[in-house]
């Protein structure tokens, strides 16, 4: 079910992408004039086709959902009627066959704001940036962190979660020099530190090993093991357990807080457990037995008893930032240009050797990625469609024939000659990017086959 899941979550994210960059060709071929024959979403045989509108254009959803395609008049692909060609393709001046390439990326950013506008109109909670345990000796350490400090900045940007910290500390991580840290002790009281990255590489931050790397762990919630509500007929209740009964011990091992006692019930199944609780000052020993669940192959153990004043610990550790829409839809422009810079950023560092070429990820991945963020609610899915939307437009504006950034170049080549390349010429730029393209799928495909095997 988690495969079907995933997949599910997969081809509806492609489909989705897929359709906004396309759109963005599409609109502005109408709009400049460009006859347009079909949009597609999808390759091979069309499931759904519809004709429609005054040139008949077919509007399909293909097989196969790993891509799509606007295809339009043009008289390099077949012979076009004489008094149909003012609106081939090629016959348009180059100003607006740019405008036509370029408009399929910009769906894509344009995209990417809308949904992280989205997301924050709708509301993104977030761990705090509380420090938990420090390393002696780290990194952290020797920049000053100290457990219950909260990370607010990083080189001045605000970084109310630890995932906007990541995010800003990864970007920082890219130039391996000192950061500057703003930091907020328990009192409220402000201050500067720096956190020296100059012997860290992104690499080691990227490979689930950021927090060890930086030797600190972030603050989490410790709810204690206080009894909030039971269960009339559950084992709690034929236990003697109360509301507002703090659990100290269990068979003789101290119960730390509220996830200890869930670990050690479900640990034991129809297994009498002597249980030392506090209750109005006075510790009483009680003997509980949990109920046995079975849920497919899982067999746990239950006594129908709820938490009290997690509320409390949970709101000292997570936020959650809601914004009006003009602030989402500025925060969500920032949060796009943020992301295609650090994409930039990365991928520059990766021809350049620096990054490790691990760091791309395949559709395998991909799909996991939309699996989980699917079930963990609609704003994750949103943030996942952004983050993938933003690679997708950078990855069509590189300069490789057969991607958009490809067809930008050969305008280039024809605006400085003054006329267009060679049909020779292309056509080698078509092997060579159908070559360049061939081996970073497969590179993905290989990182994508490591991390699930590895």
């Amino acid at each position: 079910m988690q495969f079907l899941y995933s997949v599910a979550s997969f081809v509806l994210a492609i489909g989705v992408l897929v359709t906004v960059h396309e759109f963005g060709h599409y609109w502005v071929a109408r709009r400049v004039g460009v006859k347009v024959l079909r949009f597609s979403v999808g390759f091979g045989r069309p499931l759904w086709l519809r004709r429609a509108g005054p040139d008949r254009t077919e509007y399909v959803i293909a097989a196969i959902p790993l891509g799509g395609y606007v295809k339009m008049l043009d008289e390099a692909e077949g012979d076009v009627a004489p008094q149909e060609r003012h609106r081939a393709f090629n016959r348009q001046s180059l100003a607006r066959r740019c405008a036509v390439v370029v408009a399929g990326p910009l769906a894509n950013f344009l995209f990417a704001a809308a949904a992280y506008a989205l997301t924050f109109m709708i509301g993104v909670s977030g761990l705090k940036a509380i420090v938990g345990e420090v390393d002696a000796g780290s990194l952290a350490a020797r920049a000053g962190l100290l457990p219950g400090q909260q990370v607010v900045a990083v080189d001045g940007r605000e970084t109310r979660t630890w995932e906007a910290a990541v995010q800003a500390i990864l970007g920082e991580s890219l130039d391996r020099a000192p950061t500057r840290l703003s930091v907020q002790d328990a009192d409220g009281t402000r201050r500067d530190l720096s956190l020296d990255l100059s012997t860290v590489g992104v690499d080691d931050l990227t490979r689930g090993q950021f927090f060890q790397t930086l030797g600190l762990q972030p603050g989490r919630p410790s709810i204690p093991a206080r009894i909030g509500s039971v269960e009339p007929d559950g084992a709690a209740a034929r236990g003697g357990l109360r509301v507002g009964d703090t659990v100290l011990e269990a068979d003789g091992a101290a119960v730390a807080d509220w996830s200890a006692w869930v670990t050690m019930v479900r640990a034991r199944p129809a297994q009498p457990m002597r249980v030392l609780v506090e209750r109005g000052g006075v510790h009483n020993t009680l003997d509980i037995t949990p109920a046995r669940q079975v849920d497919g192959d899982a067999v746990y153990g239950r006594i129908g008893a709820g938490v009290a004043d997690a509320e409390l610990a949970l709101d000292h550790y997570y936020v959650t930032e809601r914004l009006l829409p003009w602030e989402a839809i500025a925060r969500g422009v920032l949060r796009t240009v943020e992301m295609s810079v650090l994409t930039v950023r990365m991928l520059w560092r990766m021809l350049l050797l620096e990054v490790s070429v691990e760091n791309l990820s395949g559709p395998i991945s991909i799909a996991q990625y939309a699996g989980v963020s699917a079930q963990i609610g609609l704003t994750r899915f949103l943030e996942f469609l952004a983050i993938v939307s933003v690679s997708l437009g950078i990855l069509n504006l590189l300069p490789v024939p057969l991607l958009d950034g490809g067809h930008l170049l050969y305008y280039l080549a024809e605006a400085v000659r003054g006329r267009p390349l060679s049909e020779a010429v292309q056509f080698a730029g078509q092997r060579l990017g159908i070559a360049l393209l061939v081996g970073l799928m497969g590179l993905a495909f290989y990182n994508d086959l490591s991390r699930l095997f590895g």
